[in-house]
């Protein structure tokens, strides 16, 4: 299957394919340049070997498993990768990983040189639903997360849901959630295809929809000034959630980036059939639907949110099944509520 992202002169394909990666020389020209392949260390070293095995002139540079590569260091580590490899303006960047790889890898690529062009190679669950196209790309700053980024939409997008097959059960789950997001702001029907159908049976058809969601919204807003915001629907708390209860360093008992967004959509939904069928969803594939948390520090992170103004937050809610509203609420007086809201006393 093949989309195709309008944004005129940033205008890209997405091709959903098995198989796609082994025959990416023939989705993009790699043997006219200097190619850096970006992955992390969780990433079976098989895909990147494949992807060098088709450049002309490819280098791996492979930085470590998780979040915390997602950072200042992260950026420099791969900054200095590609300027060793001799990388000029007409050289191309690859993320081959999960969000944190193309988030980093993008960044990279935006910023080297003022700018050369990269490739979003997604594969996990999460980044082949949400993060792989849009073009936002950022490394975190301490514990505020994607506060240091540039919207720098890719060349390309290949999706090969044959590297999922390596996932474990919980990593596949964990990106589901973006999938459930995308139901429960702009389509019913996909909603619908959790309660009805299997993760792993309809796992393409789910991508697919989940794509058609954030491409829809991201070429009517591609900065972010307007409508493009709904998809950050479950992040405002759940951003909060991670930077408490997160995998994070030595936290590796913590929870995951989509566990976390989980947590933080049930309570922005105001219909309350619908919050109950959407805990039932989570309970059926194996998300988290309560967790224990300290509220005054997840609030105290929500405060230095980049969608936070002064006194005020802006957040998304869920009046019915594929719907959304946006509503500005107060830090100190509506915000700990909701949070309370997905806490587990």
């Amino acid at each position: 299957m093949k989309l195709t992202m309008n944004l005129a002169q940033n205008s890209y394909d997405i091709i959903l394919k098995r198989g796609a990666l082994g025959n990416l020389r023939h989705l993009a020209d790699l043997t006219h340049r200097k190619v850096m392949i970006v992955t992390d260390s969780g990433v079976p070293a098989q895909y990147a070997l494949g992807v060098k095995a088709q450049c002309a002139d490819g280098a791996v540079c492979t930085i470590p498993q998780g979040e915390g590569s997602k950072s200042v260091k992260g950026y420099t580590q791969v900054l200095q990768a590609m300027l060793d490899f001799g990388m000029d303006r007409s050289s191309l960047v690859i993320a081959l990983g999960g969000g944190v790889v193309g988030d980093l890898a993008g960044f990279a690529a935006a910023t080297y040189m003022r700018g050369i062009d990269f490739i979003n190679c997604p594969t996990t669950t999460l980044s082949q639903i949400d993060s792989s196209i849009g073009g936002k790309t950022a490394i975190d700053l301490g514990d505020a997360k994607n506060i240091v980024g540039a919207f720098w939409q890719p060349k390309l997008v290949v999706i090969d849901p044959d590297t999922l097959d390596t996932l474990p059960r919980r990593h596949y789950v964990n990106g589901m959630a973006e999938a459930i997001k995308a139901g429960l702001i702009c389509d019913a029907q996909l909603f619908q295809l959790f309660e009805t159908g299997d993760i792993y049976a309809d796992g393409e058809e789910i991508i697919y929809k989940s794509l058609l969601v954030k491409k829809h919204v991201v070429e009517r807003d591609e900065k972010e000034n307007g409508e493009r915001k709904i998809l950050n629907f479950g992040h405002t708390i759940g951003h909060g959630i991670e930077a408490v209860k997160g995998v994070k360093g030595r936290r590796t008992n913590g929870l995951y980036h989509g566990e976390c967004v989980a947590l933080g959509m049930l309570p922005m939904i105001q219909d309350r059939e619908l919050a109950k069928r959407t805990r039932a969803l989570y309970r059926k594939i194996g998300l988290p639907a309560r967790c224990s948390y300290n509220k005054e520090k997840v609030l105290e992170y929500m405060k230095h949110d980049k969608k936070s103004a002064g006194d005020s937050i802006t957040v998304v809610k869920v009046p019915g099944l594929g719907c959304w509203r946006m509503e500005k609420i107060s830090l100190e007086k509506d915000l700990p509520a909701l949070i309370g809201l997905g806490a587990k006393e």
